[in-house]
């Protein structure tokens, strides 16, 4: 007969198989030891724009090695490791650093955002960034969008990525490329921001939206 333990363990094992997120994004598998090193040595060497072999003579090791390295297959002696670090001029404390930090997050108190408010032809548009991520392949720029009674139209918006906006209060006729969507508290538009895009008609002033902007990080600067 099983035990009071068992008996939760399985109940616990049965609920974490139902309480699975409703994405469809591919779970995400721990690096080991090997590829979290490799990965910031790889990661490193670039920004110091050193190929591998320039890499491998500096640290004294056979490029086959480097990369076998870098790809995490294999584990090197601490000899090897600090050897590469001594290349590339950083302490080797700051590689299994890297391998322990935890995953980025911010938080922002109600009301603490980064306020920015738009000139010109944008007066009047009150923007509060939300919250800003420092590291990942994505940037993510949460914005809460204000539209006060002095604000004109303007919709001429153009940039990288996606966006998303979902309306809290007020009324507004966005345009997204040749089409135009009446937009009230609880609509949603998702589109791709390449297309020119903005709130076109502002029917019921003030108004305020979310706006999440996503797009790749190595395109932030270009």
């Amino acid at each position: 007969m099983a035990g009071p333990r068992t008996v939760f363990a399985a109940e616990q094992d049965a609920a974490s198989e139902d309480l699975q997120t409703g994405s469809t994004a591919a779970p995400i598998r721990e690096l080991t030891l090997e590829e979290s090193l490799g990965a910031q040595i790889r990661l490193m060497r670039r920004k110091l724009e050193l190929t591998g072999a320039d890499l491998a003579s500096a640290a004294g090791i056979s490029l086959g090695m480097l990369s076998k390295i870098e790809n995490g297959q294999i584990s090197p002696s601490l000899a090897t490791l600090q050897a590469v670090c001594r290349a590339l001029n950083v302490q080797l404390s700051q590689l299994f650093a890297t391998f322990e930090e935890q995953r980025d997050c911010s938080f922002v108190k109600a009301g603490r955002g980064v306020v920015i408010e738009r000139r010109g032809t944008k007066a009047g548009h009150e923007y509060e960034l939300l919250g800003h991520l420092l590291g990942g392949p994505n940037v993510v720029e949460p914005y809460m969008i204000t539209l006060h009674e002095e604000a004109k139209p303007y919709s001429s918006f153009r940039h990288n990525g996606v966006e998303l906006i979902y309306m809290l209060s007020g009324r507004v006729i966005y345009r997204h490329g040749d089409e135009r969507y009446d937009m009230s508290a609880g609509d949603t538009l998702l589109f791709d921001s390449q297309a020119p895009h903005g709130p076109e008609e502002l029917l019921e002033k003030p108004m305020r939206y979310l706006s999440i902007i996503i797009y790749p990080r190595d395109t932030e600067n270009e």
